[in-house]
C-alpha cells in the first residue's frame, strides 16, 4: 500500500503524499492505521478530495451518539478536532435525526428554534411536563409523540394497551396551533399506545359513540364499542394546516404484520389482549374508511405507533414520508452537500440496520448523487460493507483503545474530536 501511495505522489508531483504516510505511522492501532490509508488513497484516486489546495468546505450532519450526546453535541466536537489542524476551513454545522428520538432537539438546534414545554396527559392519563418544538421560521412545530404518549413514560407493570391513549398527542397539537403554528412535523416513534389515534383526535374535539349514544373512553380496549365518530367540534384550524409524518414503517393497521400482532407485544399485550386489540382496530378502521371516504386499513403505515399513523391520515389528513427526508428537506440539506467539498456524518452505533432509512442513509444518497466525499464517525462500527455502495467513502470508530460502554459514553466528546483530528491531519497533508 506505501508503494501505491509513494507511486502516485511521483505520477501527481505531490511530495507531501511522505508527510501522510509519517503521519499515519505514528498512529498505534493497526486497524485505524489501514482505515485511514485506504480512504484517502481511494479519495485523491476518484478525484474527490482537491488536493491543490484553497479553501475548503466542510458539511458536518451527524445524528446523535444515544444516551451521550446530542447531534449538535456531536457536531461541535467534530468541528474541534478539524480546527486543530484548519485555521481557514469553512464549516457548516447541521444536526440530523432520523424522525425518531431526538427530532426536536436537532431542528430547533439546526433552525434557531425554541422548545415549548407544556403539561400534558400520559399515556394512562397523569398529568406531565412534555416538550415540543417550534422552529425558527415561527410557524413550524415539530412533535415526538413519545414525549407525552410514549412507553418510556410507564413503569413495565403500567403498560396495558387496552387502556393507553394518545390523548396527549393531540394536547401538544393544539397547544402549537394556540402558539400559531400551521405546518407540523411528527414523529410517531416509541409509542405505548393502540388507539389509533382516537385519544388524540378526541383533544382536537373529536368524540365517539357506542350504540346506545354513550361517548367511548380511552384505549385501544374501547374501539370496539364505537359506532359513530362526531368530527363537527374538531378544531378547525387543523384545516387550516399541513401535518407531515416521520413515519419509516409500511405495516398497515391490521393483520399479521399490523399494530397489534406486531407491536402489542411490546406495549405489554398478552396473546389474548392482542386479539382483542386486532378486532377492535378491524372494527375501527372499517368506521374510518366508511366515515372518510379514504384507505386507511392497507395503507402503508397506518399501522405506525398502534395505529396513529391511519388516526393521521384520517383525522389530520397528514401525509407520511421517510422521517431522514422530512429532515433533510427542512433543513435544505440537499443544497448544502452539493456546496461542500468534504461531509462527515455520523451516529452512536453504525451497522448493517444504518442502511435502512437511518440519518447516514439519507446523507449518503445525497454524497453519492453529487460525487462528495462522506466520512462517516461512530461510537461503535459493525458490519459497514453495505455503506460503500450506499455512498459513504470510509467510517471510523472514535474508540482509540479497548474500553467500558460507560467509559465510552463518558469520554466521547474528546474521542470525537480526536479522530476527527486525525482524519483531517491527513486531508490537509493532500491539500498542502
Amino acid at each position: 500500500m506505501y508503494e501505491n501511495i509513494f507511486l502516485y505522489s511521483f505520477k501527481t508531483n505531490i511530495p507531501l503524499i511522505g508527510i501522510f504516510v509519517f503521519l499515519v505511522q505514528k498512529i498505534n492501532f493497526k486497524s485505524l492505521k489501514n482505515y485511514i490509508i485506504f480512504t484517502f488513497y481511494s479519495l485523491i484516486k476518484s478525484n474527490r478530495i482537491n488536493i491543490g489546495g484553497g479553501y475548503m468546505r466542510v458539511l458536518i450532519a451527524p445524528d446523535k451518539f444515544k444516551g451521550s450526546l446530542s447531534a449538535m453535541e456531536v457536531c461541535k466536537n467534530i468541528e474541534i478536532g478539524i480546527k486543530k489542524v484548519f485555521n481557514d476551513v469553512d464549516i457548516e454545522n447541521v444536526p440530523m435525526a432520523d424522525g425518531g428520538e431526538g427530532t426536536v432537539e436537532s431542528l430547533v438546534d439546526a433552525t434557531g428554534g425554541n422548545i415549548i414545554k407544556t403539561i400534558v396527559r400520559d399515556p394512562i392519563y397523569r398529568q406531565i411536563l412534555s416538550f415540543y418544538g417550534i422552529l425558527g421560521d415561527g410557524k413550524t412545530a415539530v412533535i415526538e409523540m413519545a414525549a407525552a404518549s410514549g412507553l418510556y413514560l410507564l413503569k413495565e407493570y403500567e403498560r396495558n394497551p387496552l387502556f393507553t391513549t394518545t390523548y396527549g398527542t393531540g394536547q401538544l397539537i393544539l397547544d402549537a396551533l394556540d402558539k400559531g403554528c400551521r405546518k407540523f412535523i411528527i414523529g410517531i416513534g416509541g409509542s405505548a399506545t393502540n388507539d389509533a389515534g382516537a385519544g388524540m383526535a378526541m383533544a382536537l374535539g373529536v368524540k365517539f359513540f357506542d350504540s346506545l349514544g354513550n361517548e367511548v373512553g380511552f384505549g385501544g380496549g374501547e374501539l370496539g364499542k364505537v359506532c359513530y365518530i362526531d368530527t363537527s367540534k374538531i378544531d378547525k384550524r387543523i384545516f387550516e394546516s399541513e401535518f407531515i409524518v416521520a413515519c419509516d414503517v409500511k405495516n398497515p393497521l391490521i393483520g399479521e404484520n399490523g399494530a397489534s400482532r406486531v407491536y402489542g407485544p411490546q406495549k405489554g399485550a398478552s396473546e389474548e389482549v392482542v386479539e382483542i386489540l386486532e378486532k377492535n382496530l378491524s372494527h375501527f378502521g372499517m368506521l374510518l374508511e366508511n366515515t372518510f371516504n379514504k384507505e386507511i386499513i392497507n395503507y402503508p403505515g397506518s399501522g405506525a405507533a398502534g395505529g396513529l399513523g391511519a388516526g393521521l391520515l384520517a383525522f389530520l389528513n397528514a401525509k407520511l414520508k421517510s422521517g431522514v427526508d422530512i429532515v433533510m428537506d427542512v433543513l435544505n440539506l440537499e443544497e448544502k452537500v452539493k456546496e461542500a467539498d468534504i461531509v462527515v456524518s455520523g451516529e452512536g452505533k453504525v451497522d448493517s440496520q444504518t442502511a435502512y432509512g437511518k440519518t447516514i442513509y439519507g446523507v449518503s444518497k445525497l454524497c453519492k448523487k453529487y460525487n462528495k466525499p462522506l466520512i462517516v464517525i461512530a461510537g461503535a462500527v459493525e458490519d459497514v460493507d453495505a455503506l460503500y455502495d450506499m455512498g459513504v467513502t470510509s467510517v471510523f470508530s472514535i474508540l482509540d483503545k479497548p474500553m467500558v460502554l460507560d467509559d465510552a459514553v463518558k469520554e466521547a466528546p474528546v474521542l470525537i474530536q480526536n479522530i476527527s483530528e486525525r482524519v483531517f491531519r491527513c486531508i490537509k497533508a493532500f491539500k498542502a
